[in-house]
């Protein structure tokens, strides 16, 4: 600014033409408009990483309208946080099984000289990292829990767990481009078009089985309480064969599909 004014002064008072007088004028008329190039300005939450012939000098993170000198080259690197959605990929999960999955990432640049240095093009490493890191999270653990004493965290039913283990894994490779993953989640999780049909009649047998382990459990506690309750009652002495009919109709009537159709018997009980 000070050279500026020095140029305009000498510009509009120097009436006689001297030589040395318009040297001078016209070097500080470069060097002002030179100086003009060095302001540059930072938005929130952006950074600027400055480099002088090739070597790094320094990041401005603050924002507003700063001036440095105008040799810098100046390079624009967004601090917000971004929300990344792979696509669809198809991978055989720890079982063999063909699934379809994808993910959401919520990750944000926190060294803005790491990411321009460190990687080519930060966003399609992130893009290219976060989708490996969900190939080898979805073949390391299976679809579906297992049906015994070893169940383990699954895909579909540990969902928190899950999230967990894909931020950590897409974090450890995408710290050393500066850049840090707030959260990761699945957002598509489903069997692969070629074994959906068998998988879902597997999900329905073992809902079929579950709900008649429930209700033959429920069955025979009733029985048994029938029995109980009419032999503290002494309502009625029941020989063992008696009560070998007597449980087995309890349980016709009380596990089967549809509704019996009762018998009434009006002789004698024998």
């Amino acid at each position: 600014m000070a050279l500026t004014a020095v140029c305009i002064f000498l510009l509009w008072v120097m009436d006689t033409p001297v030589s040395i007088f318009d040297s001078l004028e016209i070097l500080l008329t470069v060097i002002a408009a030179s100086g003009w190039l060095g302001f540059f300005m930072v938005q929130p939450n952006q950074a600027k990483v400055m480099t002088l012939f090739g070597s790094y000098v320094g990041t401005e993170k603050r924002s507003g309208l700063r001036w440095t000198i105008p040799l810098f080259k100046k390079r624009t690197v967004s601090l917000r946080i971004r929300n990344f959605e792979s696509a669809k990929i198809k991978v055989n999960d720890n079982q063999g099984n063909p699934i379809e999955i994808a993910a959401i990432v919520v990750w944000s640049v926190t060294d803005s000289a790491e990411a321009v240095f460190e990687v080519d093009d930060y966003e399609s490493y992130v893009t290219i990292q976060s989708e490996s890191a969900l190939r080898i999270l979805a073949s390391t653990f299976p679809y579906d829990p297992r049906d015994d004493d070893e169940a383990e965290i699954a895909l579909r039913s540990h969902p928190v767990e899950i999230a967990d283990q894909l931020a950590t894994g897409i974090q450890e490779r995408l710290g050393k481009a500066g850049i840090t993953v707030h959260e990761a989640r699945i957002s598509h999780l489903a069997y692969a078009q070629e074994i959906a049909s068998a998988m879902l009649q597997r999900q329905q047998a073992s809902a079929i089985i579950a709900a008649r382990n429930r209700i033959v459990e429920g069955a025979v506690g009733m029985v048994e309480m029938a029995l109980i309750r009419l032999s503290e009652k002494e309502i009625v002495e029941l020989d063992e064969e008696r009560k070998a009919a007597m449980v087995s109709n309890l349980l016709v009537v009380l596990c089967g599909d549809k509704a019996t159709q009762p018998i009434v018997n009006t002789g004698t009980l024998y």
